[in-house]
């Protein structure tokens, strides 16, 4: 069998048995606040043209905006920060200072000075990846091998050209898993941005879903958020085979 019908066969294996212990979990409870999954999915095709899309896509692009941001400032810091010794003596304890805070702490200062749109959200979600970038970022360039380096510069090559053939795929492993950690969480500060004096996105139809005692809605909420988060795991994984050759099986 080949290895994308195998992933099929193991990931739809999977769903069915989380579904089957959701139905089961329903049944022994027997309680509105726990719909079976076949009500659930049923809610959720027939909401999909009724709001649950465009707050889907709204959620989707707000969390793929912050990735990338994030992604562009906390690579080239990080690199610089691991391979340039004395700058990190003097950044690495703000980082070690900063990066224990959980942003989300910060959600109502944010707010208050870019406003209740798309840019106070992105902007935290930014905040939150980026550190974790960063770090991952800096840890992995540490790490690189100095003997490599002094060995391909002694044959002239330049600092970009340093970067670009040693450094660069050294890391670039390393800085996709810190994007799939990162996205995890960009989708739970999502959640909780989106649930304070917003009217869009999933986290908004969640809690007014909730609001109403409409289970239904809500767990088919739950559901596209959970396939957000799978589907930015897929598109991971599809570019780190695509930038990362080596890796495959």
């Amino acid at each position: 069998m080949s290895d994308p019908r195998r992933r099929l066969g193991g990931t739809a294996a999977a769903v069915g048995a989380l579904f089957l212990s959701w139905q089961l979990f329903s049944l022994l409870l027997d309680n509105p606040a726990l719909p079976p999954p076949v009500r659930a999915l049923g809610t959720l095709v027939a909401q999909l043209p009724r709001g649950l899309g465009r707050d889907f896509l709204v959620s989707t692009w707000r969390v793929l905006a912050s990735i990338l941001i994030a992604f562009l400032l906390g690579v080239p810091a990080g690199l610089w920060l691991g391979l340039d010794e004395r700058c990190d003596r003097f950044f690495a304890p703000l980082v070690y200072l900063t990066y224990p805070v959980p942003k989300i702490v910060f959600l109502p200062l944010v707010m208050v000075l870019l406003g209740l749109g798309d840019t106070a959200k992105i902007f935290l979600i930014t905040l939150v990846v980026f550190f974790q970038v960063l770090v991952t970022a800096r840890d992995a360039a540490r790490n690189v091998s100095p003997a490599m380096i002094l060995s391909v510069s002694s044959l002239g090559a330049g600092r970009l050209d340093v970067y670009r053939h040693v450094v660069w795929p050294a890391v670039l492993p390393d800085i996709l898993t810190a994007l799939r950690i990162g996205s995890g969480t960009a989708i739970a500060v999502l959640f909780f941005s989106e649930t304070v004096a917003s009217q869009s996105g999933l986290g908004y139809y969640l809690m007014d879903a909730w609001s109403r005692y409409a289970f239904d809605e809500m767990f088919a909420g739950i559901i596209a958020m959970g396939a957000l988060g799978y589907l930015l795991y897929l598109a991971l994984d599809a570019l780190e085979m695509a930038l990362c050759p080596w890796k495959r099986p």
